[in-house]
């Protein structure tokens, strides 16, 4: 079921400032451009598929269809490495062309239904002769402030009942996949951060506070927030 008339004039520009953000990042041998199309794809079977949304100063769906899986840089191998995982940096600079916000789980699905909706934005992901995949965007709510605009209080109170993912990461390194893929038993992992410095508290994958990890009562890991970031940060 449709959930939006024809885009407006600002909800294409957002999307298309997604789009670009998004092909920046995939992981393909060869740079991809995106070329809106007025027509919803016929996705052929064996296409890999993820969908998100992004939830913020305005409400966007996105979903993105690659034809050949196998075509992601150093992820087609057999391994720990999930196609969400490896898109999501992706997906996660397309939403944050659209506004402030954050990003929802990745996972697969079926984006047959948001390719098809009228009040969806269609890019064709091309590389060559061949299209490599689609992406869609689609604004639930349109919002005229600015990209860096804090988003107010009344619309966080629409989705503060959302679920979201919160981590609290003690660093990380950059590997490729082949070393990931060598680790074993015993391997030491050497992080871009010194002992005792603090933690990074995650939302959904952005950074919103800095802390100490702690152990609480009955012997789990906590944190003890010592720093509140600003949306400028």
């Amino acid at each position: 079921m449709s959930t939006a008339t024809s885009p407006d004039r600002s909800a294409v520009d957002a999307a298309t400032q997604a789009a670009a953000a998004l092909v920046a990042l995939i992981p393909t041998p060869a740079p991809l451009r995106a070329v809106r199309r007025e027509q919803a794809p016929v996705v052929p079977a064996g296409a890999a598929t993820v969908l998100a949304s992004y939830v913020g100063g305005a409400g966007t769906d996105l979903a993105l269809v690659l034809v050949d899986q196998a075509s992601l840089a150093d992820a087609s191998e057999a391994g720990p490495v999930e196609v969400t995982d490896v898109l999501r940096p992706a997906l996660e600079a397309a939403g944050a062309a659209t506004g402030t916000g954050v990003l929802t789980e990745v996972r697969p699905g079926d984006a047959s239904e948001l390719l098809a909706d009228g009040g969806s934005v269609v890019f064709e992901l091309t590389g060559g002769d061949e299209p490599a995949g689609w992406f869609a965007v689609r604004t639930r709510r349109t919002t005229s402030a600015p990209r860096d605009t804090v988003v107010s209080d009344n619309r966080l109170a629409r989705i503060s009942n959302v679920q979201m993912r919160v981590e609290v990461v003690v660093g990380r390194t950059r590997m490729a996949v082949r070393d990931v893929l060598g680790l074993e038993p015993g391997a030491v992992v050497e992080l871009d951060r010194s002992a005792g410095a603090p933690a990074d508290v995650q939302l959904n994958g952005r950074t919103i506070a800095k802390g100490e990890v702690v152990v609480v009562d009955g012997g789990d890991y906590g944190v003890r927030i010592t720093t509140l970031l600003d949306a400028d940060d």
